[in-house]
């Protein structure tokens, strides 16, 4: 059991400390840096014929369009945190996942950006109107995601006296969340093999836009709903509370739902996201008037 918890522990310094946490922030915000000017720079080279690439490509059109190079390095430092967070609190960690769909959505901006049409018939354009739906939800999710983060932090202020029952919790959070640096790792890199091969393959026929803004992240909150999941059945070891539970099933369902706005486009994809966001406000907003007047129950569990 000692050589476990040592493992553990060796294992957390190195992938959860707030040292590798700084140090992962400072190499991605110098890749992002990077990747930008690089990709401004092929598209000026194209743009002046001394790079033949096809024109066709969306993120090749515009300089403006670059900006979603950066910000796939700065998605990738949220999943990051988000795996940082789990150990720590299951609500930051919730909270994370909100924020990872919202600049997503940002990310896309960025790209439709280039390929407005700016004329009188604004709400005909399909693009224009995707561009409509898109900006509004963003600022709702930003809202919606304020919101939420000020009843975790109340939460968390609720709970800050009960961390030695919980202490088994947080080991195995800590053990899922190590578990799953190296998954999403080696997800990250096998997304990218597979789409230079499908370019290398088939130059004449890119991969989509939708595609492109799909990538990795449809599997990764996958992957994020077995993880709920599974935090939800280890949960019921340690409290059988009501408001729990409808907690941790509530984010789930959230989860579930990002998911699905992935198998869809347009408006239906665009709304799917601010419902789960809106519903996982809901949940946390009663689950923490439970916290503040508590009924005669079991043992507490953040």
């Amino acid at each position: 059991m000692g050589k476990k918890r040592n493992l553990l522990k060796f294992l957390s310094d190195r992938l959860l400390s707030e040292h590798t946490r700084r140090k992962a922030e400072k190499v991605i915000l110098n890749v992002a840096l990077i990747s930008f000017l690089a990709h401004v720079g092929v598209i000026y080279l194209m743009k002046f014929g001394f790079l033949h690439l096809p024109s066709n490509w969306e993120l090749l059109k515009n300089p403006i369009s670059a900006i979603y190079t950066p910000f796939s390095f700065i998605l990738i430092y949220e999943v990051y945190l988000l795996i940082y967070y789990l150990p720590k609190s299951f609500t930051t960690y919730i909270n994370k996942q909100y924020q990872i769909i919202t600049l997503i959505i940002i990310r896309k901006l960025f790209k439709d950006l280039s390929d407005l049409e700016l004329t009188s018939n604004w709400f005909e354009i399909k693009g224009d109107l995707q561009f409509t739906y898109d900006i509004l939800a963003s600022v709702i999710l930003f809202y919606l995601i304020y919101l939420f983060q000020k009843q975790g932090k109340r939460n968390l202020e609720l709970q800050v006296q009960l961390q030695p029952v919980i202490e088994r919790f947080v080991n195995t959070k800590k053990l899922i969340a190590i578990v799953l640096i190296p998954l999403f790792f080696i997800m990250a890199l096998f997304t990218l093999f597979d789409w230079y091969s499908a370019i290398s393959f088939s130059a004449s026929e890119l991969p989509s836009f939708e595609t492109i803004n799909n990538l990795f992240f449809e599997h990764f909150f996958t992957v994020l709903i077995l993880v709920d999941v599974v935090l939800l059945l280890i949960s019921f070891f340690y409290t059988d509370r009501f408001h729990k539970i409808i907690r941790n099933s509530g984010f789930v369902i959230s989860t579930i739902l990002i998911r699905i706005s992935f198998g869809v486009s347009g408006l239906i994809s665009t709304v799917l996201i601010v419902v789960a966001v809106l519903f996982g406000l809901a949940i946390i907003t009663i689950h923490n008037q439970y916290e503040k007047n508590p009924l005669p129950d079991n043992e507490y569990i953040e």
